[in-house]
């Protein structure tokens, strides 16, 4: 581990965890306030949450980490979904958090709703940006047609890795990877993981398409939450933004950034 601090009364840390075969590189701003995690989408980096951290400053710890082979991050043997969840909790542990605020963006959004499931007692609330939306999207078409994407793309990922736009993945790693995502996320598997959440829980849903989607697809995952959120009183839609899948953490950072002040206030009032 390494780590740097500032001449401001909050030091930031920056280091490697390890855990596993692997080691992650997590960014913590430290300070007294809650600590909010934040959990990344599939090909994403920590950087991709500046904007909502920047909106929620001052008076949160921060604390931020590129997944597997994602940003700085160490490659693994291992990339499963399972991993993913676990790796919240070593994590924490590393950084000493008992409690969090977890806010996680597409893949992200499922592995906070993962977490939260299971570790009540240890989560503040949580905040689901574009997932975590139970919907049987996957089918074989899909599936061959994921792969079919990712081989055309094989090319062009090795050179994509330097900007960090890429994980250090193969090709195929990624598709299977996103093919799993769609199986956790059918109804019969991930109903019952928002059903069992008791914190406070939003989603802040976008319009439009995502990368490799057709037609209404999207927003016809997104209609699925309003079964969530009737079978789940702890659960609601917080706002739905104009910005599509891909920009949202981008463009719409101010209405991510309320929701997070809505579930902590939730939590403080004792709900």
């Amino acid at each position: 581990m390494t780590k740097n601090s500032t001449s401001s009364t909050k030091a930031i840390w920056t280091g490697m965890v390890p855990v596993d075969d692997t080691a992650l590189a997590v960014t913590d701003t430290g300070g007294p306030g809650v600590p909010v995690v934040y959990l990344n989408g599939h090909t994403a980096t920590q950087g991709y949450w500046r904007r909502v951290i920047a909106e929620l400053r001052p008076g949160w710890r921060h604390v931020t980490y590129d997944m597997r082979a994602r940003g700085k991050s160490r490659r693994s043997a291992d990339y499963s979904f399972e991993t993913n969840v676990r790796d919240v909790d070593a994590v924490l542990a590393a950084r000493g958090v008992e409690r969090a605020l977890v806010v996680g963006w597409s893949y992200g959004a499922s592995v906070a709703a993962h977490w939260a499931s299971r570790n009540p007692e240890r989560t503040v609330g949580t905040v689901l940006v574009e997932g975590a939306q139970p919907y049987d999207w996957l089918d074989d078409a899909i599936e061959q047609r994921i792969r079919a994407l990712f081989r055309r793309m094989s090319w062009l990922l090795p050179l994509l890795r330097p900007t960090g736009l890429t994980p250090r993945m193969s090709a195929d790693q990624i598709a299977t990877s996103n093919i799993e995502i769609g199986r956790i996320a059918r109804v019969r598997e991930l109903g019952p993981i928002m059903d069992n959440i008791t914190v406070p829980t939003r989603y802040v849903v976008a319009s439009g398409t995502s990368f490799g989607s057709k037609g209404d697809e999207q927003e016809r995952i997104r209609a699925s939450l309003s079964t969530v959120t009737a079978r789940n009183p702890n659960i609601r839609i917080s706002a739905k933004v104009a910005s599509n899948h891909g920009s949202i953490l981008r463009k719409d950072f101010r209405a991510v950034a309320e929701a997070v002040r809505e579930v902590a206030a939730l939590d403080r009032a004792g709900r």
